[in-house]
Parts: structure tokens; C-alpha cells; sequence
């Protein structure tokens, strides 16, 4: 089959600066392509002469004919003079044409829109509400292929997973620029890394690049010996990851071993404990009793959270429910409505806001570190003002940039350096991936993962809140900050089951049944149908037991199976099923353990 979209031999520069060279390659139905690499390297710039918004200096763009094509750039231009429901419903005529279609309810519920409402002024939108709605009104067409530059960047976790389903589900071509790494994993069947005006392209999402980069990297005996042992302790942590994210093929895992194999440990937390309590004392940061609201909304209601020496928590919710508000209240930049907040003697904070705070425009960048301080110790590393710019994407020579020359992604990095150089022993953490990219994510999880002090982090990256924090804590909405032992998995979960509850809840209306159902559920169920959900557990049980058993048998099979590719892929589609198979199983005992409870 023909490739719906071919660069050939296509090549384009601003100024001097070469960002693609040369550039052959092809999108072909179905396929789903992740691009990564450095600010600045030329994704978006491939993005745009591949969707045609952008022609090269030469070289030759072909789209095949009829092609159904959408853009969403991060620059997002609205009609004006439209509402949000023109914008994403402009393909239908009256409200029950789409409301008859489950996909597009599903795009509106599942990007937020719905929240937004349909009659706002598309002119009283938030930047982050703009792209949603681009986002929106991209996805419901119908298409053969999307083009996406950092889609995730105003998605809420649920969000990013929601994105990552409806394109899994919809099997058009993606190709999408992210630094989002568990979605870039979850949808990317390809990866393409734009460096030095070349495209290098891998097999797979996230996980194999980076085993792809490190193995290329220990072939070849590159001098990029800071780059390849970041790579490699990247592995380490995949490897011993969550059980969710080390669910690839053994013969890809013992693949990986001689190249972790003499990886430096990952992070003491033991170790990291007992120097924040000599550093933090008993007490950091606490909140006793606290009521908070805004506007007519309750965030919290009589919460008493105590947050300790050492605690590295990560904070999630949906988009609105006061993750920032809460940030705030820990910072000391609100009061509560009713208890207090109670700070440390010993605490030095340091708050990372969304907001660019203001930088010295008459410096240049290593002078606006430097202001700060000329030395800074993490743990046991001890780094130079210098040392430290390199670490997070300002190299040598641009360590001489003005700051007024700086892109938004750069003062968002200035920003993190100066706030990094201060030693704080409390770090408070609002959306700290935003404009980085996936290299510079890599070294900003490496410092964290050192840093011995307090930590809470509000992100929408998965990978950054499972790798540095150690306990994560959410917003539901109902005044209360709850604790998830289960991490962002039962986050997810819980959502799940509260967005199926809401139907059921307007079902309970009155005039609609809600006497009958209330009387049903106060009937006792009787002793034989007790026996039955019992019964019926028991066989689901025995049911998990062999999909394990045989999940375990295709696992070996496939390590046999390593030098032949046909029979991977059959057995990898089997193991598919059996994971499939097994979550189905899963969900219906969790129903009916729970009805029995």
C-alpha cells in the first residue's frame, strides 16, 4: 500500500541553522509515530512541511490523493466571533446529529469540552482551553491521518490517557510530537529522532528507543559518555519499574541486561530520609484542620495533611479540581478559610509556579544563575552554576544568550536553575515538564532523583511522578486529599468508577425510578444468592489462575522464540489476548467481590 504522506530528499533551514537535511521518509496507513528530540531540533518544523504548512527549501512533499488530513499545531487559531460548540461541532447541523454519535460524545466528554461549554465565547478562553478545543474539533472528523505537536501539554492525566485510547481505538496514521513518556510508550508503534538536521528512526514507543539510543550509543564506543550512562540508568529504572511498565517480552529484557548491568544504583531513599531529617527537623510543612474554597467550590474541607522530612509526594487530579490552589496554600501565597498552616523552623522553600516569574532581561544566562549562587550541592554531587545550566539544556555556548533572547521553554528552564541553585530542602513542583524535552526531562529527573529534602510535585507525566516520588495523593473533588497506595493506576481506577457512577446517579432523579431502585437496594439479598456471587467468585478465581499460567507459558515460549520473527508476532498477539482476557476476568471479580461486600 502506497504511504499517505512522502518526504524525499527534503531539507529546510532558518538562518544558518540546518533543521532537516536530506530528510527521506513516509507515513503509511495505520501507522503511529512518535518524534522526539531537543528544543529546538526541528520536530515542529518536520510536522509542518510534512502536513504541508510549511514548504522546504527543496526536496518534495507528496500527500496522496483524497488524503483526510488534521493539524494541531501549538499555535491555535479560532474563528472569531464563534462559540466552542462552532468550532468542534461544525461538521453537524442540529445538536441530536452528534449527540447520536458515540464517538464524537466521547471526544467531548473526554477532552473536557463538556466542561468548557458549548455556548463560551471562544474570546474567554485559557491557552490551554484554545488547544483543547483544536484538539477536539481535529478528532471528530473522519481521517486517515492526525498530525499532534505536544498534545498532552493542557491534558490532565486522565486526559492523556483518554487521548491514548481514542487513538489506539481509532487505527488512523498518528504522527505526534510529545515529551509525554508514557503516552509516547502507550501509542507510538515508531519513533522518530529529529537531531543535527537527520531523522533516525526505531522500531517501537519510548522504552525501545531509549534501549535502541543506549545499545547504538554502546556499539559504537561513543564519547557521549554523559548521555549514554543517563540512557542507561533510564533502562534500570523501566527495568525495575512498576509491574504495569515491564510488562515487554522477556527476550527484549535479558536483551537489556548486559547493558544495565553495571548501572549506578537508583536513588537511596533510606539514605536520602536520614539526611533530610538532619536538614528538615520533625517538622516541614503541615495543615491542620483547613477549609479552602474558590468562588462557590469547596477544594478541601477540614483537611489535616502533614507532609514530613524526606516525603516526596506526587499530587493529580483533573484540570480545575485546586491542584494549584493547593501548591499555593502549602507555599504560604494563600490562607485557608479555617485551621492553619504550620512551616518548619529549619524549612527553606522553593516554589516552581506555571507562571514565568520575572528574570533579569539585562543578563545572560550564566550571569542569572550565577546571581543566585556559584555552587550548589545535591546530595552528594557538588555541580557549578555552569555545570548545572548544561545539566538542564543550556550548553556552553548558550550559557552567553540574553535572557530577553530566550524562548519560553528556555525561561522555563532559567527559571528551574535559579530556583534549583537557592538549596532549597522544600520543593513544591507545578507542572515542572512543561516546554521540556525528553533529554532534558531525563536530566531533571536525574538531579531530583538525588535530592535529599522534601518534594510535591503536581504533573501530568507519569514517568516523572513514578519515578521520583514515592507516595502519590489525589483530588477527587470531594474535599479531601486522598491517599492512593496504588499510585496513578488506582487514580485512573477510581476515576473510572466515578464517571460510571454519575449516570446512574441522574438516573436516580425523581419521577425516574428513584423510589423502586432505593427500595431494591435496601432488600436484603437472600442466602442463595449470597452462595451464587460466592460461587461465581470462586470460579472467576480459578480463572485468573490459569490466564496466569498460561501468560507464563507464552513468556517462555517467546524467549525461545527470540530468532524467529513470525513466530514472535503470533505468540506477541496470543499474549495480547491473554492480557486482554485476564482484565476482563479482573474487572468481573472486582464487581462481585464488591457486590458480596
Amino acid at each position: 500500500m502506497a504511504n499517505l504522506v512522502n518526504l524525499e530528499s527534503v531539507s529546510k533551514s532558518y538562518g544558518v541553522k540546518p533543521l532537516l537535511d536530506g530528510v527521506s521518509l513516509g507515513v503509511a496507513a495505520g501507522q503511529r509515530i512518535g518524534v522526539v528530540g531537543l528544543n529546538g531540533g526541528g520536530k515542529t518544523t518536520l510536522l509542518e512541511v510534512l502536513a504541508g504548512l510549511s514548504e522546504p527549501d527543496s526536496g518534495r512533499v507528496s500527500h496522496v490523493r483524497d488524503l483526510r488530513m488534521a493539524v494541531v499545531t501549538q499555535r491555535t487559531e479560532l474563528p472569531s466571533g464563534s462559540t466552542v460548540g462552532d468550532v468542534v461541532l461544525e461538521r453537524y447541523g442540529a445538536e441530536h446529529e452528534w449527540a447520536a454519535d458515540a464517538r464524537v460524545r466521547s471526544i467531548v466528554d473526554g477532552l473536557g469540552i463538556t466542561a468548557i461549554g458549548l455556548d463560551t465565547p471562544t474570546a474567554n478562553l485559557s491557552g490551554g482551553e484554545r488547544r483543547r478545543v483544536a484538539l477536539a474539533a481535529a478528532l471528530t472528523g473522519e481521517l486517515d491521518l492526525v498530525v499532534l505537536d505536544e498534545p498532552t501539554n493542557h491534558l490532565d492525566v486522565e486526559g492523556v490517557r483518554w487521548l491514548a485510547d481514542h487513538l489506539l481505538a481509532r487505527r488512523i496514521a498518528v504522527v505526534v510530537v510529545t515529551h509525554d513518556r508514557w503516552f509516547l510508550d502507550t501509542v507510538a508503534g515508531l519513533t522518530w529522532e529529529v537531531a543535527n538536521g537527520r531523522v533516525e528512526q526505531y522500531e517501537g514507543g519510548y522504552a525501545d528507543w531509549i534501549f535502541a539510543r543506549a545499545e547504538r550509543a554502546r556499539l559504537a564506543a561513543t564519547a557521549e559518555e554523559k548521555r549514554q550512562n543517563l540512557a542507561r540508568k533510564e533502562l534500570a529504572w523501566l527495568r525495575r519499574g512498576p509491574q504495569a511498565r515491564s510488562s515487554k517480552p522477556r527476550y527484549r529484557v535479558e536483551a537489556a541486561e548486559a547493558l544495565i548491568a553495571d548501572v549506578p544504583p537508583l536513588r537511596d531513599s533510606v539514605e536520602l530520609m536520614a539526611f533530610a531529617k538532619r536538614r528538615l527537623g520533625k517538622t516541614v510543612l503541615e495543615l491542620e484542620d483547613v477549609t479552602l474554597s474558590v468562588g462557590d467550590r469547596t477544594l478541601l474541607d477540614h483537611v489535616t495533611w502533614r507532609i514530613g522530612p524526606g516525603d516526596r509526594v506526587g499530587l493529580v487530579g483533573v484540570n480545575g479540581s485546586g491542584k494549584t490552589s493547593l501548591l499555593k496554600l502549602l507555599g504560604g501565597d494563600i490562607e485557608p478559610e479555617t485551621g492553619r498552616r504550620v512551616e518548619g523552623k529549619t524549612v527553606a522553600l522553593a516554589h516552581l509556579r506555571q507562571e514565568l516569574d520575572d528574570l533579569p532581561g539585562d543578563l545572560r544566562v550564566l550571569q542569572a544563575i550565577e546571581q543566585v549562587a556559584g555552587r550548589v550541592v545535591f546530595g552528594k554531587q557538588e555541580m557549578t552554576a555552569s555545570q548545572l545550566g548544561e545539566k538542564l539544556g543550556f550548553p556552553a555556548e548558550r550559557q552567553w544568550t540574553p535572557v530577553g533572547d530566550l524562548s519560553g521553554g528556555e525561561r522555563r528552564r532559567l527559571q528551574l536553575c535559579r530556583l534549583l541553585m537557592a538549596e532549597p530542602n522544600v520543593l513544591l513542583l507545578d507542572e515542572p515538564t512543561n516546554d521540556l524535552d525528553i533529554d532534558t526531562l531525563q536530566q531533571l529527573e536525574d538531579l531530583l532523583d538525588g535530592w535529599p529534602g522534601t518534594m510535591v510535585v503536581v504533573s501530568h507525566d507519569r514517568y516523572l511522578v513514578e519515578r521520583v516520588c514515592d507516595t502519590t495523593v489525589a483530588l477527587f473533588g470531594d474535599g479531601q486529599v486522598t491517599n492512593l497506595p496504588g499510585g496513578i493506576e488506582e487514580y485512573l481506577d477510581r476515576r473510572t468508577k466515578l464517571r460510571e457512577a454519575t449516570p446512574r446517579r441522574r438516573d436516580m432523579a425523581p419521577g425516574r425510578g428513584a423510589s423502586a431502585a432505593s427500595g431494591k437496594a435496601e432488600t436484603k439479598r437472600s442466602n442463595a444468592e449470597i452462595r451464587a456471587a460466592q460461587k461465581e467468585l470462586g470460579r472467576l478465581e480459578r480463572k485468573l489462575d490459569q490466564l496466569a499460567a498460561r501468560e507464563e507459558k507464552l513468556h517462555a515460549a517467546l524467549l525461545e522464540a527470540a530468532t524467529d520473527p513470525d513466530k514472535l508476532i503470533a505468540l506477541n498477539t496470543e499474549l495480547k489476548g491473554v492480557h486482554a482476557e485476564k482484565e476482563d476476568v479482573e474487572a468481573k471479580w472486582l464487581e462481585t467481590s464488591e457486590a458480596l461486600e
